[in-house]
């Protein structure tokens, strides 16, 4: 395993110093305020690109079983034409600059975009400015992403994989604001009309609920002055972000949706500290060695899965997992949790866990290679993770973790495990799975 690892630290720590060169210091970002809408530039030179994200504050946390899939059905249909740039004068707008325009909502945050080239970025800003104030819902346009969005929830459960994460999402937020999907249901999505899209959208256009985040090679100053010319108008409202509790891990949990498949599906939930949370940068590192471990114990020493992994998800009800799909599924998790066992009592071995630090370095520095990249992250660091500026503390925070302390997040969090199985229930021995039962 040390060896397997060394050879990954190598590579990737080669990568690192050169990644390291190209970072941007915090001097580069500009805050400024806009009639309460918040704005976050970062100057990113010689970048041949522009791009620019406005994000929807709350996510699930203001919609309702009723309203599932809301926000993301009215941000998508808002992009697709405006008053003054319909459809097809939008589509060929596109085409000819080589931009693109587009509007989602996730569980945490909702968003409208636009990528453009540093040129063409004048007038897609116009138009893209245009379509968030005057978007037309037009009964073709909602029509067609509704076909859309009924077919992907249809599909939703058709591969297993697919099946195993719905499943463990279902079951691990029972009670919580998470439990309302942000893509919606089949029954919400529905009956939404082009006027509930158009009444939503209208009710979130305030800059308290409102957050503008842009990276790429322009003048601060000029970009304040598009953005004041654009939004000064919007009213300010007074949305107050409602706070959002940890999804509970109370005790170890076994749910088995019985499937014809091959391999059995697994994967285990449990809680895990958010971006804002001092344990976060240990609870990455732990994971790190732990994706390691299960991959060179699972797959290379005992050939029992293909892709066994351990990975941390980045939401702010946040939670880590391990998974695997294999004939001998019980084998596969006892030996999983030993491994997690073992890190909970042990500390890991300073040859194993030295260089980690140069492998999040390079991971970073891969992820912030685009502008959009680099405004996700920001706007994930200002929205859960306690401030943008939070960002650029991410490699000395991950180098000053410790084994004592990958032990101790090891011991707090990886505990209750709730195990979802998609596949054979006669395979599966549940006391491997839940101890004790």
């Amino acid at each position: 395993m040390r060896s397997f690892i060394a050879t990954l630290l190598f590579i990737v720590a080669l990568a690192a110093a050169g990644a390291a060169q190209t970072a941007s210091p915090s001097a580069a970002i500009t805050e400024f305020d806009v009639n309460g809408l918040k704005v976050i530039f970062k100057k990113r030179t010689s970048s041949p690109t522009i791009s620019v994200g406005l994000y929807v504050r709350g996510g699930v946390r203001n919609a309702t079983p009723e309203t599932a899939g809301l926000e993301n059905f009215a941000l998508q249909a808002a992009m697709e034409g405006s008053r003054n740039f319909p459809k097809a004068v939008l589509r060929r707008e596109l085409a000819r600059t080589g931009s693109s325009i587009g509007g989602a909502s996730g569980t945490d945050y909702g968003a409208m975009s636009v990528v453009s080239t540093k040129e063409n970025f004048p007038e897609m800003w116009r138009i893209f400015t245009d379509l968030v104030t005057n978007p037309t819902f037009a009964k073709a346009d909602v029509e067609r992403i509704r076909v859309a969005l009924l077919a992907g929830l249809a599909d939703a459960n058709s591969q297993p994989d697919s099946a195993l994460s719905n499943m463990g999402a279902e079951i691990v937020t029972v009670g919580h604001p998470y439990s309302v999907k942000a893509i919606g249901k089949a029954e919400t999505v529905a009956k939404f009309t082009p006027e509930d899209l158009r009444a939503y959208h209208k009710q979130i256009l305030n800059t308290s609920r409102l957050l503008l985040v842009a990276v790429g090679d322009y003048e601060p100053e000029t970009f304040k002055q598009m953005v004041t010319a654009s939004f000064t108008k919007l009213p300010k409202g007074d949305y107050k972000e409602k706070t959002l509790r940890p999804i509970e891990f109370a005790k170890a949990t076994l749910d088995i949706a019985e499937r014809t498949v091959p391999t059995n599906y697994v994967k285990g939930l449990f809680q895990a500290p958010n971006l804002s949370d001092p344990d976060y940068y240990a609870m990455r590192v732990a994971i790190a060695i732990l994706q390691s471990r299960v991959y060179q114990i699972v797959r290379v020493q005992r050939n029992l899965s293909y892709a066994p992994n351990a990975e941390m998800n980045d939401e702010e009800a946040n939670t880590a997992d391990i998974y695997v799909t294999a004939v001998d599924a019980n084998e596969a998790v006892r030996l999983m949790l030993a491994i997690i066992e073992d890190m909970k009592a042990n500390l890991v071995d300073e040859s194993e866990f030295e260089g980690l630090p140069g492998y999040f370095l390079t991971t970073y520095y891969l992820d912030q290679e685009t502008d959009i990249a680099q405004v996700r992250s920001l706007a994930n660091y200002e929205l859960i993770g306690g401030g943008w500026r939070n960002s650029e503390r991410f490699i000395p925070r991950i180098n000053a973790v410790t084994p004592e302390a990958v032990r101790e997040v090891c011991k707090k969090y990886m505990k209750n495990i709730r195990f979802v199985v998609v596949g054979d229930p006669k395979a599966i021995d549940r006391r491997i799975f839940v101890p004790g039962s």
